[in-house]
Order: C-alpha cells, then sequence, then structure tokens
C-alpha cells in the first residue's frame, strides 16, 4: 500500500435527513485530504435526496430504490476507487482525524485486512448511556483459527464497535462483498465476522468517531428487541456458512446464540423457525446435537 492510498468513504442512508449533513460534513473536512465520499441512499422518502443533491461534484451520489443496508453497502463498494474503504452510517459522526489514524494503522501495518476503532456514544435521548470501558490493548490482531474452531469469546478487545467503526483494504473487502441483500439490518455483523475469520486485522482502542443513539436505534440498549437481535444473529449465521462454510463451527455457535436469545423472548417466530430450520437442514446430525446443546447451555448460563 502506498504512503497516500485513496480512501472511500461510503455513507449509507435512509430517512435520516436530519442528521445526513452532518455525518457527510464530517467526512468531508477530514484532515486526510485523498479521500472520496459515496453517499448512497436507500430509496429515502424524506428530505434525504435533496440534501445529498445540493453537495454537487464533493460527494458521488448513488440514488437507489430501496432494498436495505446490505444492497447499499453493495452498491457503495461497487461505485468505490479506494485502496481503504470505510464506512460510516448517515447518523453517525467522524473526528477528524479519523482517516488519517487508519490509513496510518494500514501503511505500518501492510499485512492487515481490517482496522476497527471504537466509537464514542452520542445520547439524543432522555436516557443517559454510560461511557463503555475498553478492556484490552490496541494493536494486531489474527483470529481466523479461533472462528474456524468456533471459539471467539474473550479472544479481542472488550469496546464498542459499529459501521462507522469498520474499515477494510479492497483486497479483503472484495471476497466479501457483494452480500446477501437479504441481509437488511445490521449487515455489518456479516462483514465483521467474515473479516475477523480470513484475514489479519488491527483494533484501536480510541473513540475516532461518534455513534448517535436516538430513538430510531436506541433498541441497541432494550431488552424488547431481543427477538431482533435474534432473528439478526440466525441471519448472519446462515448465510456466512452458505458462503464461506469454513467457519462453520462460528456459526454454529453464532446459531446457537440466537436460538437462545429467542428462547429467552418468549419463542421463535415464523420466519426465524423458517431460517433455523433451513440451517439445521445443512448440518450432520453431530452439529445438530451441538447447536441445541450450546444453545441449551447459553439458556441455563444467562
Amino acid at each position: 500500500m502506498y504512503n497516500n492510498p485513496l480512501v472511500s468513504i461510503l455513507i449509507n442512508n435512509y430517512n435520516y435527513g436530519r442528521f445526513l449533513s452532518e455525518a457527510i460534513d464530517s467526512a468531508l473536512k477530514q484532515s486526510y485530504s485523498n479521500i472520496e465520499v459515496i453517499v448512497v441512499d436507500d430509496g429515502s422518502t424524506d428530505n434525504s435526496q435533496e440534501i445529498i443533491k445540493s453537495y454537487g461534484e464533493h460527494i458521488i451520489p448513488i440514488l437507489k430504490q430501496n432494498g436495505g443496508q446490505a444492497s447499499a453497502f453493495n452498491a457503495g463498494f461497487a461505485a468505490s476507487q479506494g485502496e481503504i474503504i470505510c464506512f460510516l452510517d448517515s447518523d453517525d459522526l467522524w473526528k477528524t482525524d479519523k482517516v488519517a489514524e487508519v490509513v496510518k494503522t494500514f501503511v505500518e501495518n501492510p499485512d492487515i485486512g481490517w482496522c476497527f476503532h471504537s466509537l464514542e456514544f452520542l445520547s439524543t435521548t432522555p436516557k443517559k448511556i454510560s461511557p463503555m470501558t475498553y478492556k484490552g490493548i490496541s494493536g494486531k490482531y489474527d483470529l481466523s483459527a479461533h472462528l474456524e474452531r468456533g471459539k471467539l469469546n474473550k479472544k479481542i478487545p472488550e469496546f464498542n464497535l459499529a459501521t462507522s467503526g469498520m474499515c477494510f483494504n479492497r483486497s479483503l473487502l472484495s471476497k466479501i462483498l457483494p452480500m446477501p441483500e437479504v441481509i437488511k439490518i445490521t449487515s455489518d455483523d456479516y462483514i465483521k465476522y467474515i473479516a475477523l475469520g480470513v484475514s489479519p486485522g488491527f483494533i484501536l482502542l480510541e473513540d475516532l468517531a461518534l455513534q448517535r443513539i436516538h430513538d430510531n436505534n436506541a433498541y441497541t440498549f432494550r431488552s424488547d428487541k431481543q427477538q431482533l437481535r435474534g432473528k439478526i444473529h440466525a441471519l448472519t449465521a446462515y448465510w456466512m456458512r452458505m458462503n464461506f462454510p469454513a467457519l462453520s463451527k462460528f456459526t454454529n455457535s453464532l446459531l446457537a446464540t440466537g436460538m437462545k436469545i429467542y428462547w429467552s423472548s418468549g419463542g421463535i417466530e415464523a420466519e426465524g423457525q423458517k431460517l433455523i430450520k433451513s440451517y439445521l437442514s445443512s448440518v450432520t446430525l453431530l452439529e445438530k446435537l451441538e447447536i441445541y446443546t450450546r444453545a441449551f447451555y447459553y439458556r441455563l448460563k444467562s
């Protein structure tokens, strides 16, 4: 990687016009200048597209029909040219030196495929959110062997990681994207886990971005959204297994976690039942037994 690589900033947006300008401005005002800012609007019905058009040639706009977050990721990556690709949710903000720090990390560690950093919470809800206490150290991590054995717990630092803290080199991301567009929300889980499983990377325990917590995404901190969490785990596990079978031991564990969450929240809804049934039909009898045993164990442990 050259010392001044082009960085593609992919902003995905759906009906977040009230936050979008701040996100775009935080990308354009980076201290590192060799960037392209690609804003993918996923069929918004608010004023988002007018805001995007107002930036003219300062950004690369992609205005598409609504298809979900995965489709926005795919469209943005297909339009990008950068050696480094960084994701930014349209309701979040980057600090001015974020890209400079990420580029420095990639240049100094040419063998890594990903760089993940922590985010500071920015609450716009009445509920006070305590800052996260990080456990671990910044540095290079190679977790592929752990994921192939199905074991990720306690192998990496505890920190707040969200879409806006995920960066990749192009060669790695081209192995992951395009991704299944049926994963319409929390699509970053699919990308994140695969990256951890197939490439070494770097974790920066620095808050280089602000994750905005508001009424539309505050489910992150609410117990009444557990059904959705269970579905996300099951969906991610299914498609990871289909596309990256070498990580099947990890996806088995991820599915078991999803089943445990479903059981703890009152049962599995119809779509979740269909998804889990499809997954289990692709595994051996021994794997199925291990998945159920793990799910029951997680349930008892919680």
